[in-house]
């Protein structure tokens, strides 16, 4: 049996008026997601604890098997892992990403325009990371270059009192509020006010300007956290595997489990990414080896925190045509018998645009023992009418491995 746990971030939504009151689950065109939910069992997790954040990180931890409440640290540390950052314990490594705030008064006056600075490129983000070390960088404090807009700080003996907020969560409010808190919160907030005057008149974002795009004008430090010790996933469940993401807190979590990385050309973590590149990665693992293949694809998340409804309803089709059925087409061509679990990590409502820890629908299908409820959909309101519901989402891997 070859195991494959396919994620759709952020794609659970509410419904909204425009989609005649319906979710983009229930109003896009997802018949492979529909056969998976009619053949298989259908159900609602609990992926985030009360007590943690609702973000990727404790999400995709607890898809993966993983108890946040036990092993969450922080989301930074697995981003570190990723950029092959080592971490010793005394250090505290935080997410830098390059946004875009908006130009009047002082600092604190400032409102998040993008969070992500129009998704600025890798090249002219290593440009202006590599300006920001050398001008505020230095033996306490490292800045180190990740992908695209998503940076690395790592603060060596930190204290580790801190209350930082995720700019996607204050997209177009006044950044005063929620600037950096805690006893070193005086230190990053006078790097953060330093940046902006290091790069609001760079020529990288000169010429960004003329272009009519989004200048990264400023760092802006959130998630952070200490190294973690994750139970290796083959010792768990007795699976040897791999990860296939763009996106390097996902690529993170799979190495502190132990699981290999590959790396799909074109991959992107946005609408544009390259859903059949995966699609081939994740069957081409399961042919030559691999029992369990976790594959994520961030686009819904992403056009959520936009507000672009008909990108994510675009980006939730292509996962359905692009990943899920072509994948379902080429194991049944292969032969090859497989389980596979179908879930969104957590909400990412387009009225909010930010995440919501509320339960997120779950479909697994046995290619050995299919079943036959073809009134099933896959959406949260078919889900949640199916009385299947699990609270702490952690064991859904058990469920889905173990067969229980």
């Amino acid at each position: 049996m070859k195991f494959l746990v396919i994620v759709g971030d952020g794609m659970a939504d509410y419904p909204m008026d425009q989609l005649e009151k319906r979710t983009v689950l229930q109003y896009a065109d997802t018949p492979g997601f529909d056969r998976l939910a009619s053949e298989g069992e259908l159900g609602l997790a609990r992926t985030i604890p009360d007590q943690l954040p609702p973000g990727s990180d404790t999400a995709n931890l607890s898809v993966m098997g993983y108890d946040p409440l036990r092993y969450y640290t922080g989301r930074s540390p697995f981003e570190a892992a990723s950029l092959g950052v080592e971490l010793s314990p005394d250090d505290v490594s935080f997410r830098c990403n390059l946004v875009t705030l908006s130009p009047e008064g002082s600092y604190a006056d400032k409102s998040m325009k993008d969070y992500c600075a129009g998704e600025i490129s890798n090249e002219e983000a290593e440009i202006l990371i590599e300006e920001v070390k050398k001008k505020l960088g230095n033996d306490e404090i490292e800045f180190f270059c990740g992908f695209n807009y998503r940076h690395l700080m790592v603060w060596h003996g930190a204290p580790e009192d801190w209350k930082l907020t995720p700019p996607h969560d204050i997209s177009g409010k006044k950044i005063a509020e929620h600037l950096p808190g805690g006893s070193g919160s005086a230190k990053v907030r006078a790097m953060m006010e330093r940046s902006f005057e290091i790069l609001a008149d760079h020529p990288v974002n000169r010429k960004r300007v003329e272009k009519g795009l989004n200048p990264a004008n400023s760092i802006w430090i959130w998630g952070d956290g200490k190294k973690p010790l994750l139970p290796p996933f083959e010792e768990k469940y007795g699976l040897k595997g791999s990860v296939i993401s763009a996106v390097d807190l996902v690529k993170g979590i799979g190495l502190f489990a132990g699981l290999k990385l590959i790396q799909v050309e074109g991959a992107t973590g946005n609408i544009d990414t390259n859903y059949s590149g995966k699609a081939e990665a994740a069957v081409e693992a399961l042919k030559k080896g691999d029992d369990f293949v976790y594959l994520h694809i961030e686009a819904p998340d992403e056009c959520s925190h936009r507000f672009e409804t008909e990108n994510k309803i675009k980006a939730i089709e292509m996962i359905d045509s692009l990943v899920v059925r072509r994948i379902r087409a080429d194991l049944e061509q292969e032969g090859i018998d497989h389980s596979i679990l179908l879930i969104t990590d957590h909400a990412t409502p387009l009225s909010l645009g930010t995440h919501t820890r509320d339960p997120v629908p779950f479909a697994i299908y046995r290619s050995s023992n299919p079943i036959n409820k073809p009134a099933r959909t896959f959406d949260e309101d078919c889900a949640a009418k199916t009385g299947l519901f699990l609270g702490e989402g952690y064991l859904l891997m058990d469920r889905f491995i173990k067969q229980e």
